[in-house]
């Protein structure tokens, strides 16, 4: 039975007699659903790498757009997200978002057979993988309405937590995949490396053939059984707190396409106002902190404007905005899982540009386009910084069930400001040195403690979400706060691709810096203090 008329996950008789049974299932259909999701939405950042080192002819800065313009695209979608399970129900959310996933992976297949492809069809691609980062808002929400409150830390640690793993699952599959022809011709014509490569077992050297098409294809052996699991796997919830008005599953894929296209006009305008004439944008220039503003409240108002009850629905989930804890959880789950999604998205390529070229002074003027053949393989050490990240994140929402959520979230921004002071100090160094390499093993210790921290944050942040707000408003707030926070992803790549052009990228860490000693009071003032509202939930 696709539909759930009665749910009780706090009724301890019914939970152990069926309900569990229901949540796990759903909850195991979900977890893959949004591995592929994340994987979609960030494998720009492997894929750019791979298109440097076969000589595509775009700019190393054009290559870092397409990281940002899927934050952007994903972020956004994020919004129109949060509010998919009450209106849609989680089963029909589930299986078309996940199902939408195919276009971009299919598209970005055939796009990279040939270097030929103009740099446009790739900003599309982008845009259009961000549906995997939308993907988020509306699992999480989901997930949070078939567990008790006891067990949502452990339950949204696993579903976001494994989820998360879609980044290191694509930061290690993509790299192998593009070895050999795992779809025949279907792989395209075999490309040669003009720069050394890597995987996860070593480095390849230039000279050697790669597969990039595959980069893009191999989603598609796990979307398309998901297709059908999440279809006949899940559940609607149709109760008064849940979903209650959904009608049949051809209106609500109707629904979700119109507010999806809603948040992709959105995005592409505000990328369009912002992006160089290069680069195919309108060349004003518009400042990146106007345009999210911009982004984020055309988004919010034209989803006000839907008729009918859709409309009258969203100003009841829009209740969330008169409590001033959704814009405080929104800063500090910025401060976690924005810089985890960020420097997911931007890692390989900040490896490879300020470790894979030799730093030398040629009369006068520092370079930075001279080939280090003693550079690390990105492709070999990026993965693992997100994998600890995810790895760690339910330890997070567990530890935080123990000690309580803010207490744990304290420990994570202290570390997060001390471990991105040293991360800047040997990036500073290593963009200065003819021989960057010496400097690495240090700036990936500190890189991998910085995961660690938003990971362990990320959970401690959710857990002190269920516990602050009410049961109706706690899905769209988890929602809401990771549509805020997944900005993160197109952020800190335009930041940092900004910095490397101005041969300064310590400056972007340095100023990551100084939000997360912000993040560290906010949540001390609101959280942490004695005669606060709430203490250590």
């Amino acid at each position: 039975m696709a539909d759930l008329t009665s749910w009780d996950p706090e009724n301890e008789q019914s939970w152990a007699q069926e309900g569990k049974k229901i949540a796990n299932r759903n909850l195991w259909i979900s977890i893959p659903s949004l591995l592929c999701g994340f994987a979609v939405w960030l494998y720009w950042g492997v894929i750019t790498v791979q298109m440097l080192n076969l000589g595509f002819p775009f700019a190393k800065s054009e290559l870092f757009t397409l990281a940002a313009i899927a934050g952007l695209t994903g972020a956004t979608l994020r919004i129109p997200s949060s509010f998919f399970i009450r209106l849609c129900g989680g089963r029909n959310t589930i299986f078309f978002t996940t199902a939408l996933l195919m276009i971009p992976a299919l598209g970005t297949g055939f796009a990279l057979q040939s270097k030929d492809t103009p740099l446009w069809v790739f900003q599309l691609l982008a845009l259009l993988s961000g549906f995997g980062g939308g993907n988020f808002a509306s699992s999480m929400s989901n997930i949070s309405f078939f567990f008790p409150k006891k067990q949502q830390g452990l339950a949204l640690g696993l579903n976001a937590g494994l989820g998360n793993f879609g980044v290191t699952t694509m930061q290690i599959v993509v790299p192998l995949f593009m070895t050999f022809a795992a779809f025949g011709s279907l792989s395209g014509e075999p490309m040669v490396l003009v720069n050394t490569s890597g995987t996860l077992i070593g480095k390849i050297p230039a000279g050697t053939e790669s597969f990039i098409a595959n980069a893009g294809f191999v989603w598609l052996l796990l979307l398309l059984p998901l297709f059908f699991l999440t279809w006949f796997g899940m559940n609607n919830i149709r109760t008064q707190e849940v979903s209650p008005d959904i009608g049949n599953p051809i209106r609500s894929i109707g629904l979700i396409t119109v507010m999806l296209v809603i948040g992709l006009v959105t995005a592409a305008l505000g990328l369009w106002l912002m992006l160089p004439e290069s680069a195919n944008g309108s060349g004003f220039g518009v400042p990146k902190e106007i345009v999210l503003v911009l982004v984020v409240a055309s988004t919010v108002f034209l989803l006000k404007q839907l008729p009918g009850k859709i409309g009258s629905s969203l100003e009841r989930q829009y209740k969330i905005f008169n409590n001033k804890h959704t814009w405080i959880m929104s800063v500090i789950y910025t401060m976690t899982f924005g810089s985890f999604i960020g420097f997911a998205a931007s890692f390989p390529l900040a490896i490879k540009v300020i470790f894979g070229y030799s730093h030398v002074m040629i009369d006068g003027v520092m370079t930075h386009d001279q080939v280090n053949p003693n550079g690390p393989s990105a492709l070999m050490y990026a993965w693992m910084g997100p994998f600890i990240g995810a790895l760690i994140r339910p330890v997070g929402g567990w530890i935080s069930d123990k000690l309580g959520g803010a207490l744990v979230t304290q420990v994570c921004s202290v570390v997060m400001v001390i471990s991105s002071v040293g991360v800047a100090y040997y990036m500073q160094a290593a963009y200065q040195s003819p021989t960057p390499e010496n400097f690495f093993v240090p700036f990936f210790l500190l890189f991998l403690v910085l995961f660690a921290a938003t990971g362990i944050g990320n959970g401690s942040t959710f857990r002190t979400i269920a516990m602050v707000f009410p049961k109706e408003q706690a899905g769209p707030v988890l929602g809401w706060t990771s549509a805020v926070a997944a900005y993160g992803a197109f952020y800190i790549p335009k930041v940092l691709g900004e910095q490397i052009k101005a041969t300064t990228p310590e400056v972007a860490l340095y100023g990551f810096a100084a939000f997360y000693l912000v993040c560290v009071f906010v949540n001390w003032w609101f959280y942490l203090r004695k005669n606060g509202e709430f203490y250590n939930p």
